[in-house]
């Protein structure tokens, strides 16, 4: 911003430096020979600023109260050089009788109302704007991100010219940049520089096989988030530097060769090494490259580019075979003994919180922080519910919220930093976000790091917040929830994501490996030479023969029982499927007996996720329908 022009307080600088020190009591001989020595030398004090910073801070301990009193009252505008040279921790002493006092309360205040502590607010507070309002000449109001923009170029030039560090002033910076937002002054947050742009990522990929990944890129971003465009540069990054390795020579992507290029990046990919952490790439990572490539050479061709390869060169048995699996809950004592330190003795409160709320909703890290102040919605006769936003599948869901769980998001309400509402990721909106502090969003770094300290204080080994939405889940399924009822807690777009869960402690086979250990017991007690038919009740339990959680068929004279892992019998029905089968109009009683059972049966399989067991049912009810049509017409 420009300068405001000088302002004193009265035509005579000296004079009201000198009353000055008479009302604090701290003047003596030395402040005042001091004063007419400065004003002797430069009348306009302006002047001094522009001599070289070594004479600047050459001024002695006489002096510098002087100095203080010409930037606190507007007189003196000394340059951020000198200003990131000399400590202000004594300038609290005079600030509240000073032209800025006002704005540094207003600025204080705003910042204890975003949760900073008073040791945060007094460094913020004279480290950055008791600076910017001095070399500045404006109030509060007229600072703008241009001030702060050249407040962090003088740290940097400081760090250059000196080599003292400047994170802590970068901090403090960023600090009151929220502050300031949250105040209206200015209407951007701090954050970071933004994505590194597609040139500078793929700087070291020869050309022209970089202008045609960044092509792609480009085209990319019109369909994709930009974090899914963002993995896809990186994966194509490192074919891009096998190449440039292998074939710096390579013309162009369309001479590409599989036995030349292809084939030896494949085998590459087994033993590179991820940079992180030293170890090699897992089996995943393989895979999600080769995946990235695959894609990369189908879509240019598809699209007809020049630059498209002639033949295809990527094959399905290249990418390699995942391991299935299973979802890595947490069991009951090592979940109750995490809830126990959240709950009790967190050390991140907000995070702590969010920890516990994500485990009682079974969210994604990013939905979990992209919850707003307004998500949860009281539904006339159906209680309250959690709206979850926009996630990895791009759908939004509702969740139900027991008492409990509305308790844990009022106290989220109450320990959040209010402020001004915040930027959307997504939406490109302004929201008011559920976990805020310091008058930012909580980020996944705090919710992880708390995670870690309450793992290992809770004696457990490392865990991650997906591990969470796993255990919730694991415990829906014991607890019997349907796989369609799984599938919208968990936000899941086929049943097969949701099975994965079923696999852990299917009720099925527990039932069935109980039986058959029973029956092999009291075969070893018992030898026989025939075979021993179990009573029905003992089979079935007690219950109805179609509430069973087996494999079940209907037939027209009875029903038949197999175990899961038997699978149906081959022989099931087989004469209603026959061609040669006609019914007789004294059959139509059992047929629509047989049809209801049916309907029944593949109900069930429905409920249990047997996608293929409720075909088979609703097969047999079709070919009944045909079968009943023609008893009716004789």
């Amino acid at each position: 911003m420009p300068l405001a022009p000088v302002c004193a307080p009265g035509e005579d600088l000296h004079a009201a430096y000198l009353e000055q020190l008479r009302r604090s009591g701290r003047g003596n001989v030395s402040y005042e020979r001091a004063a007419r020595a400065f004003f002797r030398r430069w009348p306009d004090p302006q002047r001094w600023a522009g001599e070289p910073l070594q004479v600047r801070l050459a001024a002695d301990s006489a002096t510098r109260p002087l100095i203080t009193f010409l930037m606190l009252h507007g007189a003196l505008r000394p340059g951020y050089d000198y200003l990131l040279e000399r400590k202000l921790s004594s300038i609290w002493r005079e600030i509240g009788d000073s032209p800025i006092g006002a704005d540094i309360d207003r600025f204080m205040t705003a910042a204890a109302e975003l949760g900073f502590t008073r040791r945060v607010r007094s460094a913020t507070g004279s480290q950055v704007p008791a600076r910017l309002l001095i070399q500045a000449g404006g109030g509060l109001d007229e600072l703008t991100l241009a001030d702060l923009a050249e407040f962090a170029c003088a740290c940097r030039d400081r760090q250059e010219r000196t080599g003292k560090g400047h994170r802590h002033y970068l901090s403090a910076l960023s600090n009151a940049q929220r502050v300031l937002f949250h105040l209206g002054i200015v209407d951007q947050l701090p954050g970071s520089s933004g994505p590194v742009a597609f040139e500078q990522r793929l700087a070291e990929v020869a050309e022209p096989i970089r202008t045609t990944m960044i092509a792609y890129l480009e085209r990319k971003r019109a369909t994709c988030q930009p974090k899914t465009v963002s993995a896809i540069a990186t994966r194509l990054k490192h074919f891009g530097l096998f190449l440039a390795r292998i074939d710096p020579a390579l013309e162009s992507v369309s001479a590409l060769d599989r036995q030349r290029h292809i084939e030896p990046y494949l085998t590459w990919l087994v033993d590179a090494v991820n940079p992180k952490n030293g170890e090699v790439i897992t089996v995943a990572d393989r895979s999600r490259r080769v995946v990235a490539l695959t894609t990369f050479l189908t879509d240019i061709t598809e699209w007809g580019w020049a630059e498209a390869p002639a033949r295809r060169l990527v094959f399905r048995d290249d990418n390699p075979k995942l391991p299935r699996l299973l979802p890595r809950y947490l069991p009951v004592d090592a979940d109750r003994r995490l809830a126990e330190v959240l709950r009790d003795r967190p050390d991140n409160e907000l995070a702590a919180y969010a920890l516990q709320l994500q485990r009682a909703c079974g969210l994604r890290i990013g939905e979990l922080l992209d919850l707003e102040l307004d998500c949860v919605h009281e539904v006339a006769g159906h209680g309250s519910w959690l709206k979850i936003p926009l996630g990895k599948l791009e759908t939004e869901r509702m969740v139900p919220l027991d008492d409990e769980v509305l308790d844990l998001i009022d106290h989220i309400t109450e320990i959040r930093s209010h402020g001004r509402p915040m930027p959307h990721p997504r939406y490109r909106r302004h929201a008011q976000f559920l976990f805020t502090h310091h008058g930012r969003r909580l980020g996944q770094a705090a919710v992880r790091a708390e995670l870690n300290r309450a793992a290992h204080e809770a004696g457990l080994g490392h865990i991650t917040p997906h591990q969470l939405r796993h255990t919730y889940a694991t415990a829906l399924v014991n607890a019997g929830v349907s796989l369609q009822a799984l599938m919208a807690l968990l936000g899941h777009a086929s049943a097969e994501m949701s099975l994965r869960y079923g696999r852990l402690f299917d009720a099925t086979v527990r039932t069935e490996y109980e039986r058959a250990l029973h029956l092999a017991k009291q075969q070893a007690r018992t030898p026989t030479g025939g075979r021993i038919p179990l009573p029905l009740a003992d089979i079935t339990g007690g219950a109805d023969w179609k509430n069973t959680p087996l494999i079940k068929s209907r037939m027209s004279g009875g029903f038949c029982l197999r175990a899961p892992a038997q699978g149906a019998c081959t022989y099931a029905n087989i004469c209603e499927h026959c061609p040669s089968f006609h019914a007789e109009p004294s059959s139509l009683p059992v047929l629509a007996a047989q049809r209801v059972d049916a309907e029944a049966l593949a109900q069930d399989a429905e409920n249990r996720g047997w996608i293929a067991e409720a075909e088979r049912h609703r097969k047999l009810i079709a070919r009944l329908d045909i079968l009943i049509s023609e008893a009716h017409a004789g």
